[in-house]
């Protein structure tokens, strides 16, 4: 495992963090997951109030000395806080779900235009002082899913010690994207990359074209070696998450982690990347992560689940299969795209800013055709 300082916070940590969205379900697992990543050097830990049960696994894996060998990061639940009291009623909450009397990282939570005008009516800014005056919470930071003008807004508008945002290959112009990087870096962030391979969905929707190109390039890699090299090259990207879901996922991270470094890609390898994204773009696929954020929706839609199933669709070519999947697990069941009302919830709810209501319609059209 290779190590960094966490930007000015004087707290040094893997490069390697572990997103703790994805738990596998059973809690035996997830614990086991955790414990095997700190035991092979893994020290930065991140969750939030809202990852279901996330917190409370944390906090179970963490006993028996786990805590002192790691950096402990989550996040304010903007969504549930109305007034200045709360924003230290649900810290506390979370404090005590996670069997800790402090926080290295406290992250004030996916600040798109509603949650950014909360955090500077209530001066959350300054909560988040007040808590590291009273030794709560070490660094100060906050998570985006906005784009670069927004993100800009909020780097300047106060001592950010972290912050951190969504990039992958595919999201170079997206959200912040790479300007996002390199403006927070030059202003002293600690730059900490979320949703590296797009929930998952760089891999299981990957197309036949960059399949291709993968198997045809000299040096041998997967997908989800070259996108986290693709990240981990960058000498602004302090900490890259990775939520992985299974035991064998985390050792493949753990492989890839130890054998990467910045500065690690060639100018081939480079070229090779941005083929990958041009083959990934021709395909004019749904840019859902599967965070749920959207979720859950008022008329029974799966919007994630429609969306991964269209994508595949899209990508992969199953049509038969999927056709046939779509009428029979989301139709049938009520889940389908055909019950939206286009209330537009879902889309004011959306990290990705995506057009979910134009999306689902247009899927259930193809994925209903004959």
């Amino acid at each position: 495992m290779q190590y960094i300082d966490l930007g000015a916070t004087g707290l040094e940590v893997s490069r390697f963090g572990l997103g703790c969205m994805r738990f596998p379900q059973d809690e035996a697992e997830a614990i086991q997951m955790v414990r095997y990543a700190i035991d092979h050097g893994v020290t930065y830990i991140d969750t939030a109030y809202i990852y279901q049960n996330s917190e409370e696994i944390l906090g179970k894996a963490l006993k028996g000395g786990y805590r002192e060998k790691i950096k402990l990061v989550t996040k304010a639940p903007l969504w549930n806080i109305n007034t200045y009291a709360d924003l230290e009623t649900y810290l506390d909450i979370q404090l005590k779900r996670l069997g800790t009397d402090y926080l290295d990282v406290y992250l004030l939570h996916n600040l798109y235009q509603r949650h950014w005008e909360k955090v500077q009516d209530l001066e959350a800014f300054h909560f988040l002082e007040e808590m590291e005056d009273k030794g709560k919470i070490g660094a100060k930071g906050f998570s985006i899913h906005n784009t670069f003008d927004a993100f800009k807004e909020v780097v300047d508008y106060a001592a950010w010690d972290v912050g951190q945002i969504q990039l992958n290959i595919l999201d170079v112009d997206n959200q912040a994207g790479l300007a996002g990087l390199m403006y927070g870096a030059s202003h002293g962030l600690a730059m900490v990359i979320m949703e590296p391979l797009r929930g998952g969905n760089l891999v299981t929707s990957m197309p036949k074209a960059v399949a291709s190109l993968i198997e045809d390039y000299p040096e041998k890699r997967s997908l989800v070696e070259w996108a986290l090299r693709w990240l981990y090259d960058k000498p602004e990207v302090s900490v890259i998450l990775s939520g992985t879901s299974t035991l064998e996922q985390l050792k493949d991270n753990l492989r890839i982690f130890e054998k990467a470094s910045t500065g690690c890609l060639s100018e081939a390898d480079q070229e090779l990347i941005g083929r990958i994204r041009a083959a990934y773009e021709a395909q004019h696929t749904v840019g859902c992560s599967a965070c749920r954020y959207c979720m859950p929706c008022a008329q029974g839609v799966d919007i994630p689940g429609v969306f991964k199933l269209y994508n595949s669709y899209k990508l992969l070519g199953c049509s038969f299969v999927d056709r046939l999947m779509y009428n029979s697990t989301f139709v049938e069941r009520g889940k389908g795209a055909d019950r939206c009302i286009a209330c537009g919830l879902c889309q004011e709810r959306c990290p990705q800013r995506l057009s979910i209501i134009e999306s689902l319609e247009t899927a259930h059209k193809e994925l209903t055709s004959s």
